[in-house]
C-alpha cells in the first residue's frame, strides 16, 4: 500500500493509473475506519483494478458547535486496516494543502438540501460537496463508493455528478449493523453504556415503520407517527426529525404512490445519530 499526503503526487499517480488502463476505485472517508468503510473497500476492489482510501476529517461540513475537535481519529490504526485489506493508495492529505490561505469557494446541490440534515445543518452539504468534488479531481476515480447511512449525502454526490458532468459512477452500499441493529458509526464512541443500549430505538422504529408499510399503510403522516411514537420510548432519544419522503426527490408527501424512505435523526447527549430505511425493504436487522 502506498501513503501519499501531496495533491500533486496523487494527481500524478492518478493519471498514470488511467493512462496504464486500470480502473481506479474510490472510498472517501473521515478516518476512524469500521467495518462500513471496509464493506465499501470491499466493493471497490471487486470491481477495480486500484482502489484508493481517502482520510481526511473535513472541517467545512461541521458547525461551530459541532464535534470536530474531538472527531475520533487514529491514523496508524486506520492505516494497518487498509494494509491488511490489501488497497494499493491511502490518500492521507492535509488541511493545509486543501483549504489553503484565500480558498473562497463553496458548491452548492439546491432542492435534495432542503429538508432533513439540510434544514436542521445548513453547512453540512455545501461542506460535503465541496470536498468531495476536490477528491475527484484529484482521484480521478471512475467508480465511487458511498455508504445508504448516509442516504441524503449519497443522493447529493449523484446529483452533483450528473449535474457538472464528472462521468463518475456512483454505488451505494448497504448500511452495516453492529448485531442489535444498530447501525455502525464512528459517532457510536462518543455513546454512554446507557446511551448505546437506548440507541437501538432508531431502528426499532424503521423497522415499525416499514411493517406497517408492509401491510398497507400508505400515509405518510400516518408512518412519520409511527416513527415518533416508537423513538418516544426512549427517554434519552431527543428527536431531530423523523420523516418518510420520495426515495428520490427527498420531498414529502400525503400518499406513497412510488418508491419512499423513512428517515431519522435522532440526539443521544451531544450525540446525533442517523438512519434509514427504503419502505418495502426487507428488514435490516
Amino acid at each position: 500500500m502506498k501513503v501519499i499526503q501531496n495533491l500533486e503526487e496523487m494527481q500524478a499517480a492518478a493519471e498514470s493509473i488511467r493512462r496504464e488502463g486500470k480502473r481506479i476505485g474510490f472510498v472517501a472517508t473521515m478516518g476512524f475506519l469500521h467495518e462500513g468503510h471496509l464493506s465499501l473497500v470491499r466493493a471497490a476492489q471487486a470491481e477495480c483494478e486500484i482502489v484508493v482510501v481517502s482520510i481526511f476529517v473535513n472541517p467545512t461540513q461541521f458547525g461551530p458547535a459541532e464535534d470536530f475537535d474531538r472527531y475520533p481519529t487514529d491514523l496508524d490504526r486506520d492505516r494497518q486496516l487498509l494494509e491488511e485489506e490489501a488497497i494499493d493508495i491511502l490518500f492521507a492529505p492535509a488541511k493545509a494543502d486543501l483549504y489553503p490561505e484565500g480558498f473562497s469557494t463553496e458548491l452548492q446541490v439546491t432542492g435534495l438540501t432542503d429538508e432533513l440534515c439540510g434544514a436542521s445543518r445548513p453547512w453540512h452539504f455545501p461542506g460535503v460537496a465541496t470536498i468531495v468534488c476536490k477528491l475527484f479531481h484529484l482521484v480521478r476515480p471512475d467508480v465511487a463508493w458511498f455508504g445508504q447511512k448516509d442516504y441524503q449525502q449519497a443522493l447529493v454526490i449523484k446529483r452533483m455528478v450528473t449535474d457538472l458532468d464528472f462521468g463518475i459512477e456512483i454505488w451505494v452500499g448497504p448500511t452495516i449493523r453492529e448485531p442489535d441493529g444498530l447501525a455502525v458509526s464512528s459517532r457510536n464512541e462518543y455513546l454512554s453504556e446507557e446511551e448505546r443500549k437506548q440507541a437501538t430505538v432508531l431502528v426499532q422504529a424503521l423497522l415499525a415503520a416499514n411493517q406497517d408499510y408492509l401491510e398497507g399503510e400508505r400515509s405518510s403522516t400516518a408512518l412519520r407517527s409511527r416513527l415518533r411514537e416508537v423513538l418516544a420510548g426512549s427517554h434519552l432519544a431527543r428527536v431531530d426529525y423523523a420523516e418518510v419522503v420520495d426515495a428520490e426527490t427527498l420531498r414529502p408527501m400525503k400518499e406513497i404512490t412510488g418508491k419512499a424512505a423513512a428517515l431519522v435523526a435522532v440526539f443521544f447527549g451531544d450525540t446525533r445519530l442517523i438512519d434509514n430505511h427504503l419502505l418495502g425493504d426487507p428488514g435490516p436487522v
